[in-house]
C-alpha cells in the first residue's frame, strides 16, 4: 500500500501524463529547459542520472522550479537514490527491477518507479507492494499488447511505459486504463538541448500536453 506522499505523487503524474525524459550534458541547461517545459504544460521531468551533470541539473530544476516534479532516472544504486534525494528528486526511476534499490526506496518513504518486461519482474514488483511499474523499453518488448498481457493478471496494477513512445503511437498508451503515465524523450531530444532550442521544446511540450488533454478528457 503506497504512503500518502507516494499515493499523491503518482497521482500527479498521472494528471501531467507523458513525463520528459531528459538527458542533460551541461547543467546550463537545466533552468531554461524547465522553464520551456513549465511553459509547455508539463511540469515535470525524469533526468537521467547518467550524466556528470545530472546531479546539479536536478539540483537546479528543483529550487527554481518548485511546482515542477523533478525525477532521477537510469537510477542503479542506493548510493544515487540518496545524492538524487538530497539534490531534490521527488520521484526514483530504474532501468530494471532491482529488489535492493526498491526496499531501500519503500524504506526511506521515496517514491520508486522500477522498469519491468516480464510477469516474474512484474510478480516481484507486487510482491514488494508496489502497484505502478515502469514498463521498459516499451515498443521494443511488445507495447501496449504485451501490457495488457502480463497485466491480465495484475489487474490493479498501472504501467508507465518508456522507450520508442512518440508523438505518434503515445495516444494508444494514453487511452488505456493500464497507464498511468507515459515516458518520452521526442520533446527534449539532446541536440535540441545542446543548441538551445528552447522555444522549440516548449512548442512540442505544448503539443504533448494537448495530446494527453484530447485524451484523458
Amino acid at each position: 500500500m503506497n504512503s500518502e506522499k507516494t499515493e499523491k505523487l503518482l497521482n500527479k503524474l498521472g494528471e501531467i501524463g507523458i513525463i520528459p525524459v531528459v538527458v542533460l550534458n551541461d547543467a546550463k541547461d537545466a533552468k531554461p529547459l524547465g522553464k520551456a517545459l513549465m511553459a509547455g504544460g508539463l511540469p515535470a521531468a525524469e533526468v537521467t542520472f547518467r550524466t556528470d551533470a545530472a546531479e546539479e541539473s536536478i539540483r537546479i530544476m528543483s529550487v527554481e522550479f518548485p511546482d515542477m516534479l523533478v525525477g532521477a532516472g537510469t537510477v542503479l544504486t542506493t548510493d544515487q537514490v540518496d545524492r538524487a534525494v538530497a539534490a531534490g528528486a521527488k520521484f526514483i526511476v530504474a532501468p530494471g527491477f532491482d529488489k535492493e534499490i526498491v526496499e531501500y526506496c519503500l524504506k526511506k518513504d521515496i517514491p520508486v518507479c522500477p522498469g519491468v518486461q516480464s510477469p516474474s519482474e512484474v510478480t516481484a514488483a507486487v510482491k514488494l507492494g508496489l502497484d505502478h511499474v515502469k514498463f521498459f523499453p516499451a515498443e521494443n518488448s511488445g507495447g501496449l499488447k504485451m501490457i495488457n498481457a502480463i497485466g491480465a493478471a495484475f489487474p490493479s496494477l498501472k504501467f508507465m511505459p518508456t522507450g520508442g513512445i512518440n508523438a505518434q503511437n503515445v495516444t494508444e498508451y494514453l487511452k488505456s486504463s493500464r497507464i498511468f503515465c507515459c515516458g518520452g524523450s521526442w520533446m527534449v531530444k539532446k541536440d535540441m538541448i545542446e543548441s538551445g532550442e528552447f522555444d522549440k521544446i516548449a512548442a512540442m511540450a505544448q503539443e504533448a500536453a494537448d495530446i494527453v488533454r484530447a485524451n484523458r478528457a
